[in-house]
């Protein structure tokens, strides 16, 4: 791996890289604003479609379908184009798409076009990680933290943005078309910047589908209970703090927010803890501080306390996916197929862990759900080595297939 970093930064050049870095965090910026520009304005979407809160229940849930059906695609858009172009193309596709779901005029159409903005948000996912782990393997050390972090900064600025369109009534097809004009050029000009990555000319293209390999089934396992953990809290901590705990709208309100930053600065920070202790140990430290957290939560008889547990959870699992991401490239011989696999499990716990929250919720109560969590994030601290490179899972670096430059 030493030797394939020490090739990537004679060629390209330290300076060129560290251009490459900024230009993929900004890919991942734009991404995320892609997100929050959204969700900001589900009401109006909901509204504008005539549909009733069960019936948008389930449309959302259409997103993550759509990825899940896409993404194992990316890998042979990325070899038949290359990774740049495939890139750009996809992430075309993915600001423009959020255009599709404010014109939605009934439940049918907003299905289709949440399933359309699921499946580009996927790919285009699929495609950035991608490239941001070849970046990291040149640069020799992490940068996959920093640049979920961007994401997360991203989906902050969208949100800012469709807050305040909100706040002044406006129409949400011309917020949307004006937000994705503006991210559809960032994100071309941003394209340029990322390194040109083709495959070499006798490495056989991947299959078109293909299932995920059994390296990213083992790492996914990790990332799933990260994201089902981080989904839980950010849905269902304002509720815990209000039904459970007796407090105001405004304070649970403000315990959301306040998980939603822990998860976006630790990100931002987690690369030189990573660099330091490397991605075993982060994860498993993590792992230990996220199921205090979640102890705190489930024991705690006073409101400050159960913030500062949910803090820890975030805390704890912020890195987890993005470091799952990059220990899934490195596991076989096909990196976006791997990441592909890693995403579609992660994707997958994300959709399910809020309905499930809820429902073990109905069936005994809040505090029982989040004993769930408090376990699955013990099983960070149990499977961290998996994410260690030539873990279980992983295949020697010499047999392993590289992506020549162009």
């Amino acid at each position: 791996m030493a030797g394939e970093a020490q090739f990537g930064k004679e060629l390209f050049g330290t300076e060129r890289l560290r251009r490459a870095r900024f230009a993929v965090a900004a890919i991942f910026c734009v991404h995320g604003s892609v997100t929050g520009s959204f969700a900001t304005r589900i009401p109006w979407i909901q509204e504008h479609a005539g549909v009733s809160p069960g019936q948008l229940g389930l449309a959302l849930a259409f997103p993550a379908i759509g990825a899940s059906l896409a993404m194992p695609l990316a890998g042979a858009v990325s070899h038949r184009f290359g990774a740049r172009a495939a890139l750009r193309g996809l992430l075309v596709l993915w600001t423009l798409s959020l255009t599709l779901p404010s014109l939605a005029p009934n439940l049918y159409g907003l299905c289709a076009a949440l399933f359309v903005y699921g499946a580009t948000s996927g790919m285009s996912d699929v495609a950035m990680n991608a490239l941001g782990v070849e970046v990291e393997n040149r640069m020799e050390r992490s940068i996959m933290s920093s640049l979920h972090g961007m994401w997360s900064a991203g989906a902050l600025i969208g949100s800012a943005g469709g807050t305040l369109a909100a706040h002044l009534g406006a129409d949400a097809r011309l917020h949307h078309l004006l937000a994705a004009l503006v991210l559809t050029v960032l994100g071309v000009v941003f394209c340029q910047g990322v390194l040109d990555l083709r495959s070499a000319p006798d490495e056989a293209p991947p299959p078109r589908f293909a299932l995920p390999p059994k390296s990213a089934l083992v790492i996914g396992a990790i990332g799933f209970c990260g994201v089902f953990a981080e989904g839980a809290s950010l849905d269902w901590s304002a509720v815990y703090l209000k039904d459970e705990l007796g407090t105001s709208a405004g304070l649970a309100a403000a315990s959301t927010t306040a998980f939603a930053l822990t998860m976006a600065v630790a990100r931002l920070v987690g690369d030189r803890v990573v660099d330091r202790f490397g991605a075993a140990r982060t994860v498993r430290v993590g792992g230990v501080a996220a199921t205090a957290g979640g102890v705190m939560v489930v024991t705690a008889a006073h409101p400050a306390l159960a913030m500062a547990g949910f803090g820890l959870i975030g805390l704890g699992v912020a890195v987890v996916v993005p470091l799952a991401f990059a220990a899934a490239a490195r596991s076989g011989p096909n990196p976006s197929q791997a990441i592909a696999g890693v995403a579609t499990i992660t994707y997958t716990s994300g959709l399910i862990a809020p309905s499930a929250i809820g429902g073990l919720a109905d069936v005994t109560s809040l505090v029982v759900s989040f004993g769930l969590v408090t376990l699955l994030t013990f099983g960070l601290v149990l499977g961290a080595g998996v994410l260690r490179p030539g873990g279980r899972g992983s295949v020697p670096a010499d047999k392993a297939q590289t992506t020549a430059p162009r």
